[in-house]
């Protein structure tokens, strides 16, 4: 039996024939529009926070948002946009001190106001014009002097009046630097970094996301706009409860009985080799910053007391390969004429929390009094 086709229904048909045809062709010239165009780092830059939501006191940075009500992504527009410091103008009466360094500046397992920078906050100090110290976290985890310049970079849109850059041995092989996931999602931010400094870093390596036509449409970036939004969304529960971190139930301590093997990161004892770090990375640093005072930490480590605890210190390093990074670092600043300081053993076995370099609330306090030390030393005849 043959049903009549009206000429309504025909119609109708291509009506809606030409509706979906029109809608693909709009989205495949919105697709290639968006390639050549990459308006991502302008699309990071637009947050609720600052404006809707409190700025975050740190960065972005989490594996379970539901919990810390944070995470993690590659937007450093975005990432710098959620944050305090890009709060508005700098106040007039404001000595401005950027933190950088590892998770251990970040604060892991610290809550906010336990952090380096809040301690140092808490000191109330004042400097050169009675202007007040006001110190923001720019830490971020994970374990690389690049990471730490490509932060530093951007932040000097920040007018700081002051750098200071913690670091520890295990950001400074070579090998290591481009491991951070920050670097390899950001390789043309990177790799600017590595031919205007003439870093010893590989501007082909591997690891650096691969670009192409495809990666850089709509379709292709659309996880880096979902985190973006992911973000904002988070926005609420931080505002409202001031969390940004999951804190377990426990965790275990930094191992006190350690391995026998004296290698650190493939070398070998009894010389720790230069070539082997990424020195040039600080050089590179104090060219950003210009005129900026910088101050290089090298931040406190546990040191065990336990099994084999005579050839190494912890779980990162043996003692031959620290003991002359020490060395070393002493020379390289010395060289330079920079102003470092050297706080390897300032802080007890018994204030440090997970790991060799993340510290407790009162080891991270000890930390801040030396810093801000520090800060009024530089403003002393």
């Amino acid at each position: 039996m043959n049903i009549p086709v009206s000429e309504v229904d025909i119609q109708a048909v291509r009506f809606w024939k030409r509706v979906i045809i029109k809608g693909i062709s709009l989205f495949l010239l919105v697709n290639l529009l968006f390639a050549p165009v990459n308006p991502l780092p302008m699309l990071g830059k637009i947050s609720a926070y600052n404006r809707i939501f409190p700025g975050r006191v740190r960065f972005p940075y989490g594996e379970k948002p539901d919990l810390a009500y944070n995470m993690s992504l590659y937007s450093l527009q975005a990432m710098f946009a959620s944050h305090e410091l890009a709060a508005g103008k700098k106040p007039n009466d404001e000595y401005r001190v950027l933190l950088v360094g590892d998770s251990s500046v970040w604060g892991y397992l610290l809550k906010p106001d336990n952090t380096l920078a809040a301690n140092i906050n808490a000191l109330s100090l004042k400097v050169v014009e009675n202007k007040t110290v006001r110190v923001y976290n720019l830490g971020y985890p994970t374990m690389s002097l690049a990471k730490d310049l490509l932060i530093l970079s951007d932040a000097m849109l920040y007018q700081p009046d002051l750098i200071i850059w913690l670091v520890t041995l295990e950001s400074f092989p070579i090998e290591r630097q481009l491991d951070s996931p920050i670097l390899q999602n950001n390789p043309s931010s990177m790799q600017d970094l590595i031919r205007h400094y003439s870093l010893n870093l590989d501007l082909n390596d591997p690891r650096f996301s691969k670009g192409n036509f495809l990666n850089d449409t709509l379709i292709g970036q659309r996880r880096a706009l979902a985190d973006n939004l992911r973000l904002q969304l988070y926005g609420v529960m931080w505002a409202a409860t001031g969390v940004d971190q999951y804190y377990p139930p426990s965790y275990d301590p930094p191992q006190e009985d350690l391995d026998s093997n004296v290698t650190f990161q493939g070398m070998q004892p009894p010389e720790l080799d230069a070539k082997d770090l990424a020195l040039n990375v600080l050089s590179a640093g104090s060219l950003i910053v210009g005129k900026v005072p910088i101050i290089y930490v090298n931040e406190p480590i546990y040191i065990s007391h336990g099994q084999n605890s005579e050839v190494r210190y912890n779980f990162f390093y043996p003692r031959w390969a620290y003991d002359q990074y020490r060395q070393l670092f002493k020379q390289t600043c010395q060289q330079n004429a920079w102003r470092c300081l050297d706080e390897w053993n300032l802080v007890p076995a018994d204030e440090f929390t997970n790991s060799a370099i993340h510290m407790s609330p009162l080891g991270t306090q000890m930390l801040a009094t030396e810093l801000g030390e520090a800060i009024i030393s530089i403003h002393q005849p």
